[in-house]
């Protein structure tokens, strides 16, 4: 997933070439979503080959002056993500389920308790897990490993990363799953392609890198690092000397609330690592979300790469350097193939 990506170099049919924009993306189930300014797109590709896609007008949630803050703006970013990718993906589901067969699909309303369910899971395996295996190890260790003691929470950040990596690793043994990080490479590509300016053919796209410096999978590993940091300064702060694991099970309950400062912190760090991203220490401090993007993305087809391209071109269509042509409401087309989507959206 790319957060945001500035670009140059695409016009809107009729359109002169459009300023740089901000477009973000993310793959989902045989899919891909993107957001520019103006549009959310969500193409998919079905058993029939065709494509359909879901596009819909797009407005900040927050009001302009407070998604402008530094430091504000990256937890507020974080929860828009999050709500435009669970929509995004809800619409890639209900495309796959209806080529199953009557008795593999699931039942409606069943999409949301597995989204509150994951949420819930995030913060076991990535704030509880963690903390609990952290103190077991220090306990176990014979040398008990305090709320004060940066180790504690540079063990605490290792076990996070070494869950993530662990996951992820796992994930890629599903053949479905596989396809999502390759549609996950798809949607990095065709941005690279924009962001390069080059006309959006899947040839262009193709001769880029599946990784990004503004992909999701790097911001992670910066809210990583980061709240190693303000744990290890904060939480000290807050909780007795010697709590023990009662300690441990209230630095949990307080780490949830401080993961949107963290966030705050880590998109900006992010910003400018990715703006200067050819500096040698730009390039260390992404190095952990490069290697960890070798597990989240993989090379696509050419057919994955179209799917990425069609949701990229149908978002870039509502910009122009002008006047951008607005969305009037959600709307869904089907297409019969690439080639027919690209006439109607010409860019």
């Amino acid at each position: 997933m790319s957060q945001t990506a500035s670009n140059a170099g695409a016009s809107a049919p009729g359109a002169s070439l459009c300023p740089r924009l901000n477009v973000g993306g993310q793959a989902v189930i045989e899919g891909v979503m993107m957001r520019s300014p103006n549009c959310l797109a969500v193409a998919v590709r079905r058993a029939n080959r065709e494509i359909v896609v879901r596009e819909q007008p797009w407005k900040a949630s927050f009001p302009p002056a407070v998604t402008k803050l530094p430091f504000v703006r990256g937890a507020l970013v974080l929860i828009e993500s999050m709500r435009n990718g669970y929509d995004a993906l809800r619409f890639s589901a209900e495309q796959f389920e209806k080529d199953l067969p009557e008795g593999e699909r699931t039942e409606e309303g069943q999409s949301g308790a597995a989204s509150r369910l994951g949420v819930l899971m995030s913060i076991g395996l990535f704030i509880a897990l963690p903390k609990l295996l952290t103190y077991a190890t220090g306990q176990l260790s014979g040398h008990p490993l305090g709320m004060a003691d940066p180790r504690f929470h540079i063990l605490a950040g290792a076990f996070k990363f070494g869950i993530f990596v662990t996951l992820i690793s796992i994930m890629r043994r599903n053949s479905e799953m596989l396809r999502v990080f390759q549609y996950h490479g798809a949607e990095h590509k065709a941005i690279a392609a924009y962001e390069a300016g080059e006309e959006l053919t899947v040839a262009n796209a193709q001769r880029h890198s599946t990784r990004h410096a503004r992909c999701g999978t790097t911001f992670l590993m910066v809210v990583v690092l980061v709240s190693i940091a303000v744990f290890a300064m904060v939480l000290p702060l807050i909780l007795p000397p010697n709590g023990g694991l009662v300690n441990v099970l209230l630095s949990i309950v307080i780490s949830v609330p401080l993961m949107f400062p963290i966030a705050g912190l880590s998109y900006e760090l992010q910003r400018v690592g990715a703006r200067f991203s050819e500096h040698p220490l730009a390039k260390l401090f992404l190095l952990p979300g490069y290697l960890v993007q070798g597990l989240s993305t993989a090379e696509p087809t050419d057919d994955q790469v179209e799917i990425a391209l069609a949701a990229l071109r149908v978002s870039l269509a509502h910009e122009s350097a002008a006047k951008p042509a607005p969305v009037a409401a959600v709307s869904e087309q089907t297409f019969a193939s690439y080639a027919t989507l690209s006439t109607q959206y010409g860019l």
